[in-house]
């Protein structure tokens, strides 16, 4: 794989498993609105969508108000349980860390809030690693929508050609293939090698030590 000026990495199931908390503020969210018979694995198959969307493929709810209210539940039932069940995978500091070291920029594009994520990376890395995080409240439209991954661009003065988007669901392909960038699967996730595949990439890793 060519080395690129710029990385870009989705954050869960791609730098991060934060599966058990997510699963546990769904499931929260869900049992006490009544709503049975939804399976972890159904849960983590809607990791890199918004909340919203997830909340609406689980349930069958299509009511914009209804969906909101779940997403403030989430939200609230995350600020206790998503910090302490979130792991960085094995090998995400030292491969940041190296690619920091050769000279590239590292942002992280993700539907989950920037604070979130800033809170979970400071515990293993460096503040100087991350130049950019851009979390869903900083874009009007989420991932497939390219408008991210632009607005990263513009902020890292980065061209489209030295940029590649790292991710682990087809969302993320999707979301490379709209802005035009080079994009790196990764085998972490629900999503198999031949989802990914599908999409145009340049690679498709078992783990993030590829990039380097």
């Amino acid at each position: 794989m060519k080395q690129y000026q710029t990385y870009l990495f989705d954050f869960d199931y791609t730098l991060a498993d934060s599966s058990r908390g997510i699963v546990i503020c769904f499931r929260n969210v869900l049992e006490r609105h009544h709503h049975t018979g939804i399976s972890d694995g159904q849960i983590k198959r809607t990791i890199g969508k918004t909340l919203v969307e997830s909340f609406s493929i689980l349930t069958g709810i299509q009511d914009a108000e209804t969906l909101e209210e779940y997403r403030k539940e989430y939200v609230k039932e995350a600020d206790r349980f998503m910090t302490v069940n979130t792991r960085l995978f094995p090998e995400t500091a030292a491969v940041l860390q190296a690619l920091k070291e050769k000279g590239a920029q590292i942002g992280i594009i993700s539907t989950k809030y920037r604070y979130r994520i800033m809170e979970l990376m400071s515990h293993a890395i460096p503040q100087d690693v991350i130049a950019l995080v851009v979390g869903g409240e900083d874009v009007k439209t989420a991932k497939p929508s390219p408008e991210g991954v632009f607005l990263a661009l513009e902020r890292l003065n980065a061209g489209k050609s030295s940029t590649l988007y790292i991710g682990d669901s087809t969302v993320d392909a999707e979301t490379a293939r709209n802005a035009g960038i080079d994009f790196a699967g990764v085998l972490h996730g629900m999503t198999t090698e031949e989802e990914l595949k599908a999409y145009p990439h340049v690679s498709v890793m078992r783990d993030l030590t590829e990039l380097i």
